[in-house]
């Protein structure tokens, strides 16, 4: 099978290292091969590209250079940070010859072979059979009522990160579908968490977060899946903040999707890291 550079990226080797390795198990029950980028760096983020132009394409396309030159055709990052800035940079290096220039010339490498970014919702929907996971399953997850956030950053904007329907995705809800896992329908699937406003004005994310998890409780859900490490800091780790600002109680566990298709598909506890969580998911998962 096919080889596929990974980058993990900053968040998944601190704050999110329960993503890295439900991710890295589930890949290796499906027979997907990784081979993590040498000497990959930090895409920048926020702070990058809101400081420089050149900044924000030239430190995602040294790493996506570093997979090109170790002979890989498409690089998968679960970050959707990272996601978005890899494919924004690809973006501005395939639509602005001066940009390119600039940026092959901080870098030190001129750019001349493709490659393709994914999101490992991409590369799970299509690249594996879903028969395949059907197959795998061997936990009955059935009692679940998941509300996928896909969050602003994987969608938007469409002509860029060309990722399912910009307003109202799929490949989350059919993928956790797949293995038995129920998902609700709902109205704030791309509404914005609040992201790295956090940091500077935290009030901004605990309403922002008090809108999506007053949302995804109003229609009956017990849970939430996403894929993106920042929004599960903000619905996780501000949920008590949320309750004790609104009088609510939700006590919503947040998931990354690839924890909900390990555990349905018998990856044990030390293999999802499910422990990280500041909202018990234990409980709910009957454990």
């Amino acid at each position: 099978m096919k080889k596929y550079a990974y980058y993990p990226g900053c968040a998944l080797t601190t704050l999110a290292s329960e993503y890295d390795i439900s991710f890295r198990n589930l890949c290796a029950r499906m027979g997907i091969e990784l081979g993590e980028v040498p000497g990959w760096i930090c895409c920048g983020a926020a702070a990058a590209c809101s400081s420089s132009r050149l900044l924000g394409v030239a430190l995602p396309l040294k790493s996506i250079a570093l997979a090109v030159e170790n002979g890989y055709t498409d690089i998968v990052t679960p970050c959707s940070a990272c996601f978005y800035h890899f494919k924004k940079a690809l973006h501005e290096m395939e639509t602005n010859p001066s940009i390119r220039r600039d940026a092959e010339d901080a870098i030190g490498v001129v750019f001349d072979r493709p490659i393709r970014v994914m999101h490992p919702l991409e590369l799970f929907f299509q690249h594996v059979d879903l028969s395949q996971w059907k197959r795998a399953v061997v936990r009955d997850l059935s009692h679940l009522k998941v509300a996928c956030y896909y969050g602003c950053l994987l969608t938007r904007p469409p002509k860029v990160l060309k990722f399912d329907n910009p307003e109202y995705p799929q490949t989350m809800d059919k993928l956790l579908r797949t293995v038995g896992v129920p998902t609700v329908d709902w109205s704030y699937k791309t509404d914005c968490c609040g992201a790295f406003y956090a940091s500077i004005n935290p009030e901004v994310v605990v309403d922002l977060t008090h809108r999506i998890l007053e949302n995804a409780h109003g229609v009956g859900a017990n849970a939430f899946a996403v894929g993106c490490p920042i929004c599960h800091l903000n619905l996780d780790a501000r949920q008590a903040e949320v309750e004790k600002k609104y009088g609510t109680k939700y006590q919503l566990p947040v998931f990354y999707f690839t924890q909900l298709m390990g555990a349905a598909m018998g990856v044990d506890e030390s293999g999802l890291g499910m422990w990280r969580h500041v909202v018990d998911p234990q409980p709910l998962m009957g454990v």
